[in-house]
């Protein structure tokens, strides 16, 4: 927004825009829920873990970003499960999921050290797009971020739908490998996400996007 300055000796003089404010932080007690974390429910046998870094430009981690999780249920429907922030009917309090339900919907807080983690089902891909290889939607919202961000996470086992989706398949490889998960152990996965940054010699090993800012999508 841009004001004008009077002055009765003067002509109106522009001033400089005035900058927008930035976006929190206060993610870490207003939006967080319970169970926010379990997409599915406790101890169903397919369960996977996500997990990963919100690291900003300088390669810091950021303690108090919030990430969304979206994803198809294992029938490619959209529709989820509702119940993710039930109240108490008598005292209003908020009780979280059910634990009986895959809700295709969870919202994770990082923690000190900027990590976060998340327990839901393989992914799927949205029967209303039989061209895209199965992924999660992720929303982020973090400090200093004017609007959040939006990117997806793709899984390697995926090699042939993956190579055929629209979206990965129309990025240079060492950028669409920032869209891959990466498995760590059995059933666990790790992907990062960074707000900024490039590959560069200072990190080990080759130029493959582990290093660099993570693509985001824009919709209109």
């Amino acid at each position: 927004m841009t004001h004008t300055r009077h002055s009765d000796s003067l002509p109106p003089t522009p001033l400089a825009p005035t900058p927008s404010q930035t976006v929190g932080p206060f993610f870490g007690y207003a939006l967080p829920f319970p169970g926010g974390d379990q997409i599915v429910p406790a101890g169903h046998s397919d369960t996977i873990t996500v997990h990963g870094y919100v690291y900003d430009g300088a390669g810091a981690p950021v303690p108090d970003a919030l990430l969304e999780f979206w994803q198809a249920g294992p029938d490619g429907s959209l529709t989820g499960a509702p119940g993710s922030l039930r109240r108490d009917p008598t005292t209003g309090a908020v009780l979280g999921r059910d634990g009986l339900d895959f809700t295709g919907f969870g919202r994770v807080p990082t923690d000190a050290d900027g990590h976060y983690v998340v327990r839901t089902l393989p992914a799927s891909a949205p029967a209303a797009r039989p061209a895209a290889a199965p992924y999660l939607a992720v929303c982020v919202f973090a400090r200093g971020l004017l609007h959040h961000l939006f990117t997806r996470v793709y899984f390697p086992a995926n090699e042939t739908a993956n190579a055929a989706d629209p979206l990965l398949s129309g990025l240079p490889a060492n950028r669409a490998s920032t869209l891959l998960a990466r498995p760590d152990s059995p059933a666990r996965y790790r992907f990062d996400v960074r707000l900024q940054g490039a590959a560069d010699s200072t990190h080990n090993g080759p130029a493959d996007g582990a290093h660099e800012e993570t693509v985001f999508l824009a919709f209109q």
